[in-house]
């Protein structure tokens, strides 16, 4: 990294703690996310040098992974098992729902954006609907000859509009602090944190050397996940690490936009946003059908089916203690099904 770049970092890390700290004292929910992400965001567009530096997304990532999977004791597991029809079924509906959102992204704009190919719209429209990974929906779309930078810019404005919104929603509701399955570890012990912290590093390197999505995420949940369940309480994740973590992790998201970002396609970046919230209150409703079928929180159901990012949709269940085992579950479950099945959907829709 050159030293000008890490100075833009800096700067931009700066700016971040700033927002959390003002957030703090104005008593937002999520302060250490929603704050740096608003500020970094606003601050992007307005054309300043932002930047994030990839090794702290992932050791956000990694540090997010490990205090989740400390969850999952065996009475937690037992629970989340007891639901598998339910995530299947919000499984069905993701990919459901996305499909939808595709359909009527080009239903709104193949007409206005006649100088794209019809083929190029269809994969640009369907991509950009489907409820999957920003990076990873954008390498899809490429394959299939998609506009990338619709389809980027579909999914950075849906993530940051669903992480703000259901955040203040649930504080303004009440629906917060109803967690009844506190993590397993709940002391901080230096040593048995190193270990847990080797045990989770080595499991984001396997993640990544197998070339899987989110491999800081789902490595060092996989593998805390996997001590806890043995009853194995090494060490609590320090609130300070959480926090930190929340911050690099909202400032990777703001940096996506840029001035540029505005003048690309006011109308589709409309469209998403107004679509984003139509599926926030589609998604609302069939969380509570699954609340009352399931017995869980619907608050809990709220974050599993939300079409949001499954780290901050993690994160909004553990700072807000509403179902973080469930909510996990749900998005872990949600993302591999997608990423596995959108493809073939796509070429079995479109062939």
């Amino acid at each position: 990294m050159s030293p000008r770049f890490l100075v833009r970092v800096l700067a931009t890390l700066l700016l971040a703690l700033a927002a959390a700290g003002a957030c703090l004292a104005l008593h937002t929910p999520l302060p250490w996310m929603i704050g740096p992400l608003l500020a970094v965001s606003l601050a992007s567009i307005a054309g300043a040098p932002t930047a994030s530096a990839t090794p702290l997304r992932n050791a956000g990532q990694w540090t997010i992974g490990t205090a989740l999977g400390l969850y999952f004791t065996p009475h937690v597991v037992s629970l989340v098992a007891g639901v598998w029809w339910a995530i299947a079924l919000a499984i069905a509906w993701a990919l459901l729902l996305g499909w939808g959102f595709g359909r009527w992204l080009h239903r709104m704009h193949a007409a206005r954006m006649a100088h794209v190919p019809p083929r190029s719209m269809r994969a640009t429209t369907y991509f950009s609907g489907a409820i999957g990974g920003a990076s990873e929906m954008t390498l899809m779309a490429e394959s299939a000859g998609a506009r990338t930078d619709l389809v980027a810019a579909a999914h950075s404005l849906r993530l940051v509009v669903v992480t703000v919104t259901i955040p203040f929603a649930m504080q303004w509701s009440g629906l917060h602090g109803l967690e009844i399955n506190p993590p397993g570890a709940r002391e901080v012990d230096l040593g048995g944190l190193a270990l847990l912290a080797a045990a989770t590093g080595i499991g984001g390197l396997a993640m990544r050397a197998l070339k899987r999505t989110n491999p800081w995420f789902m490595g060092p949940l996989l593998v805390a996940m996997a001590f806890t369940v043995a009853g194995q309480s090494l060490s609590a994740v320090p609130g300070w690490m959480s926090n930190a973590a929340q911050l690099v992790i909202a400032v990777s998201l703001g940096v996506r936009f840029s001035r540029e970002f505005l003048h690309t396609a006011p109308r589709w970046l409309g469209s998403v946003a107004l679509g984003t919230l139509g599926m926030l209150v589609l998604c609302g409703a069939v969380a509570w059908l699954l609340a009352w079928a399931t017995g869980l929180h619907p608050a809990t159901m709220i974050l599993g089916t939300s079409p949001g990012g499954i780290a901050e949709m993690s994160i909004t269940a553990k700072v807000l203690q509403l179902g973080v085992p469930v909510v996990t579950a749900f998005q872990v479950c949600r993302l591999v099904a997608v990423l596995l099945l959108v493809g073939p959907m796509f070429r079995w829709i479109y062939r």
